[in-house]
């Protein structure tokens, strides 16, 4: 059964990979496969599509793709050079997309602990296998440490009060779902805007820290001309600013040397894709081209 998911800026982004029948692809954040199952339709019978993700689910998903010419590996995105070493396709890649950060099935699964509007455990892990849940981090990290990660990767406007209320409630119980972690933040907020749970920035902040996802995209990035192949396409779909500026730093940084600018301003949803996909509104999409 294919998957219903329908990933953002899906057009556009196919359009941006500039897909050649025969050519060899990489979709590193494979999720529930939207992109994926997109790029195949447009591969002639030589192509390839190599796909990646950590996420236990993925892999399963990634199995109602009964299609020789796609090869799924479970790894971190940040390792995408390692896989592709041992198919012999470094350097010989003509596309590789990447849609960052926490995909909409993630959320909708409360076990999976990503949102705090539905109580579960406090895991937040990309990969529910290895490395330590959010409670395990929250129940060790250092005050000092806690104020920075709310502040620069949620854009938290009262970061030390939070890591206070935190640490304050860790002495005395341990904080093990999501409810109750979202309870604590916002009892430690004296306002927050209207429509805007005022978890929502902790939340992400501690998710993004969880998961090391800015460092992975820094690596991923810095791997990606050797991966390429001459004018190979650089794909990237970002969710917030954080994100956005690493890549858009990166491609300025490598401009005229090893990548040309496709994208001078990022690509970002039409209206009617808004009124389908909400999701969409904060995404925004960036193209380089490997010289």
């Amino acid at each position: 059964m294919k998957s219903l998911h329908q990933p953002v800026l899906l057009q556009k982004s196919l359009e941006a990979l500039n897909i050649k029948p025969e050519g060899v692809y990489v979709d590193a954040t494979f999720g529930r496969g939207g992109h994926s199952r997109a790029i195949l339709n447009l591969l002639g019978s030589k192509g390839r599509l190599i796909a990646v993700d950590r996420d236990l689910t993925a892999q399963d998903e990634s199995k109602t793709i009964d299609d020789k010419r796609f090869t799924f590996c479970r790894n971190s995105f940040d390792n995408i050079s390692i896989e592709l070493e041992k198919l012999g396709l470094v350097g010989k890649v003509d596309g590789i997309l990447m849609d960052i950060g926490v995909s909409s099935p993630q959320l909708d699964v409360a076990e999976r602990g990503f949102s705090f509007s539905k109580p579960g455990p406090l895991d937040m892990r990309m990969d529910t296998e290895n490395g330590e849940t959010a409670a395990e981090w929250l129940a060790r990290v250092d005050r000092d440490t806690l104020v920075k990660v709310l502040r620069e990767y949620g854009d938290e406007r009262f970061p030390g009060r939070i890591a206070n209320r935190i640490i304050e409630n860790r002495t005395r119980t341990k904080i093990e779902t999501t409810d109750q972690l979202a309870e604590i933040i916002a009892s430690a907020i004296p306002r927050w805007p209207k429509h805007h749970h005022p978890a929502t920035r902790s939340f992400q902040a501690i998710r993004i820290a969880v998961n090391d996802e800015l460092g992975q995209l820094e690596r991923v990035l810095a791997d990606t001309p050797n991966i390429l192949a001459k004018e190979g396409r650089l794909v990237v779909i970002s969710f917030h600013s954080l994100e956005d500026r690493i890549v858009k730093n990166f491609i300025r940084d490598n401009a005229r040397t090893i990548f040309k600018k496709i994208t001078k301003k990022p690509l970002i949803a039409n209206e009617d894709e808004l009124e389908q996909n909400p999701r969409a509104r904060s995404a925004k999409l960036r193209v380089a081209e490997k010289l």
